[in-house]
């Protein structure tokens, strides 16, 4: 029977000895470890790989860890992540778990108890993850309308207004849910990439646009048209059911001019 994997914790800290023995003690434990000393070292590995853990210190050379925190948000890279720091300020813990740090702990620690805080983020991590369909969708999500259809996550379908009910792959719920949450901007290819597939998946923009082509086919067999999600040329695509922008308003006056002949 094949062991589960290692989980791998990004260690940044600056005292070198303290990462030693932290580091012995985790491999000890199961686990993998990467070991910086510097916040823009690590920022360049997670920006290109994974980790499961960062075990973060607050105060480091050439930054802080919580502008390294903030910095891997703004990039939309999400790590579950436990401060590691001399500072026992209660203002200091409140600003770690505010910013989305999901434990803190002062030094000096003992190692059994490091292990254990570190075990116990990452079974959380996991849990939440279960429920994720895509990067940005999960199951729990509330049901949502598209274009006439109503697409309910947490049973994979979608509904037509001739009451066909059908299933819809997780990417094409995660393009769904997406487009949904951002409409009126022009959304670009890499970004509905991201936002679905992860920062570091290796998805080309011919494979996203497979994905639109199924999700349009859909609703056409099913008497509704996309006419409001659009491809920008060169740069992605837009989704626009409240006509917010110019080229959205001159569509829908087109529409309300010239309705579409009904069907005999």
């Amino acid at each position: 029977m094949r062991s589960a994997p290692k989980p791998l914790i990004l260690i940044v800290e600056d005292e070198e000895e303290l990462a030693k023995l932290i580091t012995i003690h985790l491999e000890e434990a199961g686990m993998q470890t990467q070991w910086y000393n510097r916040c823009a070292l690590a920022a360049r590995f997670l920006k290109k790989n994974f980790a499961n853990l960062l075990l973060l210190d607050v105060n480091l050379p050439d930054q802080s860890g919580f502008q390294l925190l903030d910095e891997l948000k703004k990039g939309d890279i999400s790590i579950p992540t436990i401060f590691v720091t001399g500072n026992a300020l209660e203002t200091n813990k409140i600003r770690g778990l505010d910013m989305g740090g999901d434990d803190y702990i002062t030094k000096p620690f003992s190692y059994p108890e490091l292990v254990a805080r570190i075990r116990a983020v990452l079974r959380r991590a996991e849990s939440m993850a279960d429920l994720n369909v895509t990067k940005n969708a999960k199951i729990s999500d509330e049901a949502f309308d598209f274009c006439g259809a109503k697409v309910t996550p947490i049973r994979l379908e979608i509904e037509f207004p001739n009451k066909v009910v059908t299933k819809i792959g997780r990417k094409e719920l995660g393009i769904l849910s997406y487009l949904n949450q951002n409409q009126g901007v022009v959304i670009t290819r890499k970004a509905l990439i991201h936002s679905v597939w992860g920062i570091h998946a290796d998805v080309k923009s011919r494979s996203l646009d497979q994905y639109i082509v199924k999700v349009r086919e859909l609703f056409r067999a099913n008497g509704l048209n996309l006419d409001s999600f659009r491809t920008v040329h060169s740069v992605g695509y837009i989704f626009d059911p409240q006509g917010v922008s110019q080229e959205g308003r001159e569509e829908i006056a087109a529409r309300q001019t010239n309705p579409p002949m009904a069907k005999k």
